[in-house]
């Protein structure tokens, strides 16, 4: 926390990055300088309409530069610059920070990807780990960054530039499931010595089909908010650190997160990535951090995006790709599979092809299909974008409660391979369908559905921080809940037959709609509507 006294009657006080690059392009608001981190007006402190004095207080986090104080006067619209302070340093501004847990791409490993201000020239990062009563083991790190050439455009490649370091990341191999380990991060200095992070624990993951106790979190849309009061360019996303508090208060009862794209909506202002990164550390560094790819990460024109939108502020998928890690095949196509126990995750990319007969569909299908469901009944389908049915007002207004194109070819597998739910972003409220299939209700009940699959369960729960979508006025009979306020999702796997859905609020974490799911081995195998092969008599 640094303490700033301002004493001249200035309307912003600007905090930048003594490392950024001055540009007179100016893409986006609020123009006080190149890549503005934060930002706070003298006048929102209560004795400078009196006295003209002011004292403003920010937050730093470690961004590996100095920072300094701008003062401006003319406000957003006229800014002149009037001063800068000295510059205020950190201890050790290339330390490794914000580490983030994934899974890896077999159930018994974790990768730790953390940022740091290290090359591997100048020394080689690592990451030391043991569970209790057991020596230590060193995992090797990969290091990647990005430059100013690997984004698409403005303001990425312009205002909104900033160096992101360097990004590591190690997987920890042949983990014993459900135990506790211990980590930190090392970088070993051409002398040497080692800068070591902080100690941080994590719990690995259940062996594939184990019965065990298994919570799951899931939310989209959530992106990042200043703990000091302070402005930023970007600063739509009202909701960002109650949905942040309430998962830090019940870490204990949490075993994986998934956030379904939207992350940071940085936008092409790269310092946010480090911003975003901090806030979630508690959460990110504790349990898997699972990310998923929405607009605002992706979409630019010409860059191979489903959509030629510019909502990536010209990042074009790359800091994303970059910052956190998940195990796919191929990053830039950011669609995977996700074992957890007794739960299967079928990660979709909305921003990529997802139609029959594109690489992303053969995956999806591939993804569905191989799942043992007597080991792991509960079959989750995710997507940034409303594959599946919304009423929000802008689909209500197209005729459609959906994305274009978006069911029409994914619902059979849906059914064929009987997604138990299907989670969605995008659109910024809580929505819960009934068990629903070609438009229509597979089941009237509302709150504990048991025996045979009659139809996938479709929620959006893209209320984690951004500001909210309206509903349409028209809610058909397949919309069971809807709630206009910021919340999440999480799933309790009590065991192979037993799962709880619960709702929750961000203000106080209160349970506001829920439901349990109950069924047997032989109901998963049960025939229903279109999810059979077809039968012959015979001999």
């Amino acid at each position: 926390m640094l303490l700033s006294q301002i004493r001249s009657l200035l309307q912003t006080i600007g905090l930048e990055s003594s490392h950024q690059q001055n540009s007179n392009d100016k893409e986006i608001a609020p123009f006080i300088c190149s890549a503005p981190v934060k930002y706070m007006y003298a006048k929102s402190s209560p004795d400078y309409m009196k006295t003209g004095n002011a004292v403003l207080k920010f937050m730093l986090i470690n961004q590996r530069a100095d920072f300094s104080f701008a003062l401006f006067t003319g406000g957003l619209s006229n800014p002149t610059l009037v001063s800068v302070s000295n510059h205020v340093s950190f201890i050790n501004p290339k330390a490794p920070v914000y580490p983030r847990l994934a899974l890896g791409k077999k159930w018994d490993e974790m990768t730790v990807t953390w940022t740091s201000g290290y090359n591997i020239g100048e020394a080689v990062p690592f990451v030391e780990w043991s569970r209790k009563g057991t020596r230590s083991r060193r995992s090797p790190a990969g290091t990647l960054t990005f430059t100013r050439n690997s984004m698409c455009g403005a303001p990425a490649r312009t205002v909104g530039w900033r160096d992101p370091g360097f990004i590591h990341t190690a997987s920890l191999k042949d983990l014993w499931p459900n135990l506790k380990y211990t980590y930190r991060m090392g970088h070993e200095l051409m002398n040497g010595s080692i800068v070591w992070s902080k100690n941080f624990t994590f719990k690995s993951s259940p062996y594939p089909g184990q019965d065990s106790l298994q919570r799951v979190i899931i939310f989209g849309d959530m992106g990042k908010g200043e703990r000091d009061g302070s402005n930023e360019y970007n600063d739509y996303q009202p909701g960002s650190l109650n949905t942040t508090d309430q998962l830090i208060k019940d870490l204990k009862n949490i075993d994986i997160v998934f956030h379904i794209g939207d992350i940071t909506y940085a936008n092409g202002y790269i310092s946010q990535w480090d911003q975003f990164t901090a806030q979630v550390e508690p959460i990110a560094s504790t349990v898997p951090y699972m990310v998923a790819s929405g607009n605002h990460e992706r979409d630019w024109p010409d860059s191979g995006s489903f959509y030629g939108g510019k909502d990536s502020g010209g990042e074009c998928g790359v800091p994303a790709e970059t910052m956190f890690d998940f195990p796919a095949e191929n990053k830039a196509k950011f669609w995977y599979s996700a074992d957890y126990g007794m739960f299967r995750f079928c990660v979709a990319d909305t921003e990529h092809d997802w139609r029959e007969g594109s690489e992303q569909y053969q995956f999806i299908e591939r993804c569905l299909a191989s799942v043992d469901r007597r080991a792991q009944p509960w079959l989750i389908f995710i997507a940034h974008r409303v594959l599946g049915y919304s009423t929000n007002d802008w689909y209500g207004q197209e005729g459609s409660f959906e994305e274009p194109m978006g069911r029409e070819s994914l619902q059979k597998l849906w059914q064929k391979y009987k997604v138990d739910i299907a989670f969605y972003g995008h659109v910024h409220n809580y929505e819960r369908t009934c068990p629903i299939y070609q438009n229509q209700c597979m089941d009237n009940e509302k709150s504990h559905y048991s025996g045979a699959f009659k139809g996938t369960i479709h929620v959006v729960v893209g209320g984690a921080g951004s500001h909210l979508s309206s509903f349409s006025s028209l809610k058909p009979k397949w919309s069971i809940f809807r709630d206009y306020d910021y919340g999440f999702v999480k799933l309790t796997a009590f065991d192979h037959s037993s799962l709880l859905f619960e709702y929750k609020k961000s203000s106080n974490g209160a349970v506001h709609d829920s439901f349990t799911i109950f069924r047997e081995y032989r109901d998963v195998l049960a025939c229903v509507r279109d999810s059979c092969e077809p039968t012959t008599l015979a001999s």
